[in-house]
């Protein structure tokens, strides 16, 4: 809900006054109500993906501003990852509207899709890094949606800036001193780590994470997501991850929405809901 001003900003700000003090006043309230109208950066209306006759939800809508954290929960096969796909613009969509950093992505050609997805950023279950490459390596693959081509293959070819953004990131993760060590000699906890360092390195706008836990034992698995949203945090990122883990959904999530019988059957604010309102959505 959008914030309206109060009286006592109206009384300031509109009436033409010489005192400094009261202008000052009224910028500083100005500014404050500006801040509180976050703009969204993902929007979907009534959102329907089939496959075939197979109907995976239908009328899905919702909006997230920017900066929001959003949990996708729901049980097997009602389609949390298909929907993460649609909102990428890696599937199309049977019916409705996905719009992404203001950019509609059923609409968009193949360049404006790529424009989009320059500001997004990917962490999946799998942690998808180059077995042979250097952990160094595999982050300056991270800046191909913005620089395709061979440089940015292996770190030995990229440009020092983009060598430097990816030593960054991984400073971030704390592996900096892992750089030149080849990603098949990493543990499951590391190698989710550099995924993560793969996926901020380009500064994206949003981030989505497909369960980034799901392959990891419980204690390496709180660490990488207390790790993760600590910098997300930071940066102002907007996330939508998947879960099956209740607590993280509460825990990471500012907001969850829950997938059942074909469509978003729940979506409230973590801090109102418990165990038992998620568990619900399995039974």
């Amino acid at each position: 809900m959008l914030a309206t001003p109060s009286l006592t900003a109206l009384s300031v700000t509109d009436l033409n006054v010489a005192d400094p003090i009261a202008q000052a006043v009224g910028q500083v309230q100005t500014k404050a109500l500006d801040a509180l109208v976050c703009p969204v950066d993902i929007e979907v209306q009534g959102l329907t993906k089939h496959f075939g006759a197979t109907r995976i939800f239908s009328d899905v809508s919702f909006r997230l501003a920017r900066g929001e954290a959003v949990a996708l929960v729901g049980a097997n096969g009602t389609g949390k990852s298909t929907l993460l796909r649609s909102l990428m613009g890696l599937i199309p969509v049977t019916q409705g509207h996905v719009r992404v950093l203001g950019q509609d992505m059923a609409a968009a050609n193949a360049a404006g899709v790529r424009a989009v997805r320059t500001r997004i950023g990917l962490v999946s279950q799998k942690h998808n890094l180059v077995p042979r490459l250097s952990v160094l390596s595999n982050v300056v693959q991270g800046l191909l949606g913005q620089y395709p081509g061979p440089r940015h293959w292996c770190h030995s070819f990229a440009p020092e800036p983009s060598r430097r953004a990816a030593m960054s990131a991984l400073e971030k993760v704390g592996l900096a001193d892992f750089a030149l060590r080849r990603a098949d000699r990493l543990s499951g906890g590391q190698s989710q780590r550099v995924a993560i360092a793969r996926a901020i390195v380009g500064q994206p706008q949003i981030l989505f994470a497909d369960e980034p836990c799901a392959s990891l034992d419980p204690a390496a698995g709180e660490d990488v997501m207390a790790l993760f949203f600590d910098l997300v945090r930071q940066q102002g990122v907007t996330v939508v991850f998947t879960s099956h883990n209740i607590a993280h959904a509460l825990d990471y999530g500012d907001r969850v929405l829950g997938l059942a019988d074909g469509g978003v059957k729940l979506d409230a604010t973590a801090a109102s809901l418990s165990a038992d309102d998620l568990r619900g959505l399995y039974d």
